[in-house]
């Protein structure tokens, strides 16, 4: 199976899309949003979360990852696990394969819903 991972603007997709999961709350509308990275009109509506650790991944494939997260700066990987931290279905995702948001260096939202999320053990 070849898959191709890119990496998530920031936070945006994935915070984006773990909101369309979650229950809306409504906000007058003279009040700002509370946060500059709601979700994007377009994004889709995530209908899985798959946790892969980056060890399990093709060669190829690993080595486009790290690749890819080589050129992430500290503030983007921060805001991406502060996104898995704030969306419940995804934290209990990464906890159930015993890693924490911590160990988050990769997301991906599928245009069918699929979450991929990528994770490197720390320590």
């Amino acid at each position: 199976m070849r898959m191709t991972l890119i990496a998530a603007a920031g936070a945006t997709l994935l915070a984006g899309a773990a909101s369309a999961q979650a229950p809306s709350t409504e906000r007058p509308r003279s009040q700002p949003p509370a946060s500059s990275q709601e979700a994007p009109a377009n994004a889709p509506t995530i209908t899985s979360v798959k946790v892969v650790e980056i060890d399990e991944l093709p060669e190829a494939t690993r080595a486009q990852v790290n690749q890819l997260v080589a050129t992430r700066t500290a503030d983007e990987l921060e805001k991406l696990r502060q996104a898995v931290e704030k969306a419940p279905a995804v934290k209990s995702a990464v906890e159930a394969k015993g890693l924490s948001a911590r160990d988050v260096v990769l997301a991906q939202v599928s245009n069918e819903g699929e979450l991929t999320i990528v994770a490197r053990k720390a320590g």
